[in-house]
């Protein structure tokens, strides 16, 4: 015979929630074995000394101080590029993280930028601000060639194949353009400290304030921010849609 069931049953204790899961300490190269990539180490060094070579000549071929070439903001992103090129180098040999996102997407945007302008403003014979005047140098040219165009390309390959896509986000699109903003107010200042009448008072023909006064500069440095803006929208959404190079085939 079986007991019988008491007809006043105690309180039973309120079931708990579902258990929430705990942030584990452990790494995930801890349970992901570390690759290490030695081709794109060796494709971003050979990036990083294709932009300081760039660099070095026009260095070697620029004026006096007042014409530095580390004024020009082509030359001082690709010198960005040198020191980001080889720190994403050393990690993809050590099979380390990459470099966030933000970082490598803002390098991308600088030197992708100089080079458009280069081609379609400066370099550009109808363009109301070319300066193909035909004074420069072979050497000159080499540089320009290297700098605003190899190196674009091959950062722009090293980001399409080589780099996990979905890293970018539109908030970072506003925050790429302080630098650019920041080299605006170095450009108009160092303007005004210069001679007028010294060689390169203003680097860029669109910036130059004895011709365009500063109401001209001014909407010419907002059409360019509103364009550089689009680039990087651009770029965050091409970084959304395009297929990962990295994902291991079944």
């Amino acid at each position: 015979m079986t007991a019988p069931i008491p007809r006043d049953l105690p309180d039973l204790p309120a079931l708990p929630g579902p258990p929430r899961l705990l942030h584990s300490p452990v790494p995930a190269t801890a349970v992901l074995t570390p690759v290490r990539r030695p081709l794109v180490a060796g494709f971003r060094a050979l990036t990083a000394l294709l932009a300081l070579t760039g660099v070095t000549i026009e260095l070697l071929v620029g004026g006096g101080p007042a014409t530095s070439p580390l004024s020009h903001f082509t030359v001082q992103s690709s010198i960005v590029l040198a020191l980001v090129m080889t720190a994403s180098a050393r990690r993809a040999w050590s099979a380390r993280h990459p470099l966030p996102g933000a970082l490598t997407g803002a390098v991308l945007l600088y030197v992708a930028a100089g080079g458009l302008v280069h081609h379609l403003l400066l370099a550009d014979a109808a363009s109301p601000f070319s300066v193909t005047d035909g004074t420069g140098t072979g050497w000159h040219t080499a540089a320009a060639h290297i700098l605003n165009t190899a190196v674009p390309v091959a950062a722009a390959l090293d980001w399409l194949l080589l780099t996990t896509p979905g890293r970018l986000h539109l908030r970072q699109a506003a925050a790429w353009l302080l630098y650019p903003l920041a080299y605006l107010a170095f450009s108009l200042a160092r303007g005004e400290l210069l001679l007028p009448g010294t060689q390169d008072r203003y680097l860029y023909p669109f910036l130059d304030v004895d011709r365009h006064g500063y109401k001209g500069v001014l909407g010419n440095a907002l059409l360019l921010g509103l364009s550089l803006y689009t680039l990087g929208v651009l770029l965050v959404a091409l970084d959304h849609i395009r297929p990962n190079p990295l994902r291991p085939r079944r």
